[in-house]
């Protein structure tokens, strides 16, 4: 919801404003994560890995993502970016090296970095807290700084050992990062003062490596058996994706415009619990090479979807799987109810009540509903021909005007990231045609005068057009089954189509509904859930 749902929407959006959209993202493979869960399961990290990647991009195809390039940071392009530009920062000092004392379990018989370790976090005292962030707080952490801090893997309390890293001088770019965050005009005001706040507070060095088996290779002279952090390598993935893009399309060098071309802008799309990693660690990161990196242009945060009172969280296994969902309801319902309940400004939690009131009144009895009233009335009164309208009175070319602003009004909220706004707008689009059609009544209309129901239904299925168009960021398939029914070329391509009418004589499709009401009883949507939950378990 937080990364990849609502960056999909947004690049829609701007695709059809005829803008060059690429967006890229990818499987992070490397780390403490993987080869915690890999020894958990007893498989290797590239086994469990090849598997989930596999597993990742079908499940996005399904949620209808519109990536250009979901890459992978086994990606051989991947690794030898990133320590190419490691190397860069390396040579330009801002890497250097020191013996650190790390947490180290006698049991396992290896160090404890990152989440091979959990404890208490000493800023608000939330357990467990893993050895990067505390997931309450925010706060990054070092996994020496746990209180009371434990193995992951076999639970056993660890001892102190000195060992030898690479260390990012995060420091000197303080002040840099300061002036960047102040004169980035884009960046949420939640993500710019908690930023500016760890500034203030005082940034340390991050370690670049890690004494784990699992991961990139460390590029620095003496740096056999360290692999590379992958916080830090995997930020560095957002240049590497876009690099094999242009790779696999025969122009190497493409790249170059998104990352260098003043005109170009970044766009990004997390959780806040991941803010400073983008608005602190990637800027100093792409700084330090000395070769004039765009900065993120944008950092769009969301607060925490809750689920049911708990927050969401994979590593907790809080929350319903993408694949889950996809057994229970389609795509274009989920989609809606994340983006109409997106957690913009304060933590909105997930309930069953709540995810039936937006299919059952939003979908099905507001927007479906008037989609389906005003094709079905063209297809039973006109013979499926858009009628002529005759002359409009001031409350039909009201409507046309309304719906000018709030085609507007939707693109406004696109471009500010204030999603869960345009899910609204788009709602008050068919409210506003269902109020239309309840004022004018066509039905009675035909049978007195089918002139003037000749207009209401002219004025009303221009309004089912500009909501193909206007809801097709947020509902891909619902949008293009709207133009199917339209009878309308090819597929939506255009923003500009919201307001280009449809001209009379225009044969539409024959009307099927778009939506259907959902069982509202949570216990049975519970017990759904559990079912689909068993059923892929045993087909796993």
């Amino acid at each position: 919801m937080g990364s990849v749902l609502s960056a999909d929407v947004v690049a829609r959006y701007y695709r059809l404003k005829g803008e060059d959209v690429l967006m890229v993202s990818g499987s992070d493979e490397h780390g403490t994560p993987i080869e915690v869960e890999a020894i958990k399961r007893g498989v290797s990290p590239k086994e469990l890995t090849d598997k989930n990647h596999a597993k990742v991009v079908e499940l996005f195809n399904r949620w209808g993502i519109s990536f250009d390039n979901y890459t992978r940071t086994e990606n051989p392009i991947h690794k030898e970016f990133v320590r190419a530009h490691l190397m860069k920062i390396y040579n330009n000092g801002y890497i250097f090296t020191q013996e650190t004392e790390m947490l180290y379990c006698e049991r396992c018989g290896r160090f404890l970095p990152d989440r091979f370790v959990e404890g208490k976090c000493p800023h608000c005292g939330h357990l467990p807290a893993r050895g990067d962030q505390c997931d309450a707080c925010g706060r990054l952490l070092e996994p020496t700084t746990l209180v009371d801090p434990y193995c992951a893997i076999c639970k056993s309390k660890p001892v102190v050992k000195t060992t030898k890293h690479w260390y990012f001088d995060l420091p000197k770019f303080s002040e840099k990062l300061v002036i960047f965050l102040r004169e980035n005009k884009q960046l949420s005001a939640n993500a710019k003062n908690f930023s500016l706040n760890l500034i203030k507070e005082g940034l340390k060095p991050r370690a670049v490596t890690r004494d784990i088996s699992w991961g990139i290779p460390a590029p620095f002279p003496e740096s056999e058996g360290k692999t590379i952090y992958v916080w830090v390598e995997a930020l560095l993935g957002y240049v590497s994706a876009t690099i094999e893009y242009f790779i696999n399309r025969g122009n190497p060098e493409g790249w170059k415009e998104y990352w260098f071309n003043k005109d170009a802008k970044t766009f990004y799309f997390i959780g806040k619990d991941n803010i400073p990693f983008h608005t602190i660690i990637l800027p100093a990161l792409l700084m330090a090479s000395h070769e004039g990196y765009n900065l993120p242009w944008n950092v769009s945060t969301t607060e925490f979807l809750q689920f049911k009172g708990e927050k969401a969280s994979k590593s907790q296994r809080i929350g319903i799987w993408i694949d889950e969902a996809l057994e229970l309801f389609p795509a274009d319902y989920w989609r809606y109810f994340l983006i109409a309940t997106r957690p913009e400004t304060k933590d909105s939690n997930f309930t069953w009540e709540l995810f039936t009131e937006k299919i059952n009144s939003d979908l099905n009895d507001t927007f479906g509903n008037f989609i389906h009233r005003t094709l079905t009335f063209i297809n039973n009164q006109f013979s499926s021909e858009i009628p002529e309208p005759s002359t409009m009175d001031s409350s039909d070319r009201r409507i046309l005007e309304e719906l000018n602003r709030y085609v507007d009004e939707v693109a406004r909220h696109y471009e500010n990231c204030r999603l869960q706004y345009a899910a609204s707008s788009i709602m008050d689009v068919a409210r506003l045609g269902n109020q239309y059609l309840n004022e004018r009544k066509p039905w009675n209309q035909i049978k007195k005068d089918r002139a003037k129901a000749a207009v209401t239904i002219y004025v009303a299925v221009q309004l089912v057009k500009a909501l193909a168009v206007i809801s097709a960021p947020v509902m891909p398939f619902t949008a293009e089954e709207i133009w199917k029914m339209l009878n309308l070329p090819g597929s939506i391509q255009s923003w500009d189509e919201a307001l280009r009418p449809l001209q009379n004589g225009h044969r539409i499709a024959k009307a099927q509904p778009l939506f259907k009401k959902i069982d509202a009883d949570a216990k049975k949507l519970e017990a759904m859930l559990e079912n689909v939950r068993q059923n892929l378990a045993q087909s796993s």
